[in-house]
């Protein structure tokens, strides 16, 4: 049988090249494999590339813009010299731990993708298999981790978190109570470096370009799909222009010569979550439905088939992401250690009971939220879902043949929902 624990710690050699071009026409764009000389515990050193692919037996490797400035149409694309995650050095793996496979840095540039959006507050992004499953503003960057931490503390063991801040010894300690993969910021402050340190396979990464991210707004990149076949599919990148107040439309259409729209607006609280939840939503796999609350996820349904069933996982994630956080708070130990010390006799049944109360009662939080739906909701019953627990908002993309039932949806509601559009879907696959 195979040795699991030595096929995940072993490092996969890769048979890419050094260099590699992509010819767009006439226009030329020239890459570089990045490698880094990684020194061991015992002083030695060798250089290493990636650590391996999505799985460990897939090679890999990681290639950096070092040539050519690629302009299609009236799209401006990033120039050489701009790297982030592609220009990550050995002096920026502050620790390496188990130097990065592609997971890794995979999550840190979709978390960058996501937090680029909040220059404004600090702001911490927690994502786990290329997800968000926590992200949260803050009055500080302890708080802001704090909150992400909160959202969804269970599938954050193990996984990649962002600052948009300095890391502060506060954060860094916050950090430090959990196991994670990595941590990227765009600096450490003095101590906190060797508090993080305390867990030895934690990557912590600094990326000095972080304080520009707002930059990167309006740029575009090439976005490659191969196919089983050895074909490409290309597309332009996303961008996200929903950045305001007035890039939101009014919940409004006409059906069979009736208008229809929503009665009531959104407060400026409202919006506020609104704007956050779709830069959050920028950054998650379609079909999804989020649900955020004073600048924090609530629930974050992610990858489903069909719309209304993934506003209703989010509600359930909900449900079990807010019982453990809770369990923790008030027994000290999380939901599924509760329950398996029942079974075991070692826990009273009345604790667990507890629990499930004061969640059913809390409705996990998500009363007074605002849903979020990357696409339009082709019938009613996904908004409902919402509605039923207590969302006092939604914004969605609008555009259905089907929009006056959403309509009716939140005007029936007691309280009346608001809804926006966006006019713009944000799928990501």
């Amino acid at each position: 049988m195979a040795d699991l624990k030595k096929m995940y710690s072993t490092i996969l050699g890769d048979h890419f090249p050094m260099e590699m071009t992509i010819s767009f026409g006439d226009q030329t764009l020239a890459y570089r494999k990045k490698t880094w000389k990684i020194t061991g515990e015992d002083g030695s050193s060798d250089e290493r590339g990636l650590r391996y692919g999505e799985n460990p037996n897939q090679e890999a490797a990681l290639y950096e813009l070092v040539n050519g400035n690629l302009v299609l149409g009236d799209c401006r694309f990033i120039e050489p010299g701009h790297g982030l995650v592609s220009s990550i050095n050995v002096e920026d793996m502050l620790q390496v731990g188990k130097h990065p496979g592609k997971i890794n840095l995979t999550d840190v540039d979709n978390a960058l993708n996501i937090i680029k959006y909040m220059p404004e507050r600090p702001a911490a992004v927690i994502l786990k298999h290329n997800n968000p499953c926590g992200a949260s503003l803050g009055d500080s960057l302890s708080q802001a981790y704090d909150r992400a931490n909160r959202a969804d503390r269970i599938a954050a063991f193990g996984g990649c978190v962002a600052l948009n801040r300095s890391c502060d010894k506060a954060t860094a300690e916050a950090i430090s109570k959990n196991y994670l993969e990595v941590v990227v910021a765009p600096d450490f402050e003095d101590g906190a470096v060797d508090i993080l340190k305390g867990r030895k396979n934690l990557r912590i990464i600094r990326i000095a370009r972080m304080d520009r991210l707002s930059d990167y707004e309006n740029f575009r990149y090439v976005d490659f799909k191969s196919l089983i076949d050895g074909g490409i599919i290309l597309q332009q990148s996303a961008i996200n222009t929903i950045r305001s107040a007035a890039d939101l439309t009014p919940a409004v259409t006409t059906y069979k010569g009736r208008e229809y729209q929503t009665e009531r607006e959104p407060t400026q609280r409202e919006i506020d979550d609104m704007l956050f939840g779709w830069a959050v939503e920028h950054g998650v796999t379609s079909n999804s439905v989020l649900y955020v609350k004073d600048g924090c996820t609530v629930g974050v349904g992610t990858g489903e088939q069909d719309r209304v069933g993934v506003a209703e996982i989010a509600v359930h994630k909900a449900y079990i992401k807010y019982a453990d956080t809770l369990c923790v708070d008030k027994f000290g130990i999380p939901y599924g250690d509760l329950e398996l010390a029942i079974e075991q006799g070692h826990r009273d049944k009345s604790e667990q009971e507890e629990i499930d109360r004061l969640t059913s009662e809390a409705k996990a939080g998500l009363p007074g939220s605002v849903m979020i739906s990357d696409a339009f909701f082709p019938f009613r019953d996904g908004a409902d879902v919402g509605i039923r627990q207590g969302v006092t908002a939604i914004l969605q993309a609008g555009g259905s043949l089907r929009d006056f039932a959403t309509i009716e949806a939140c005007n029936e509601a007691n309280p009346q929902v608001a809804m926006k559009f966006t006019g713009q879907r944000s799928f990501k696959h």
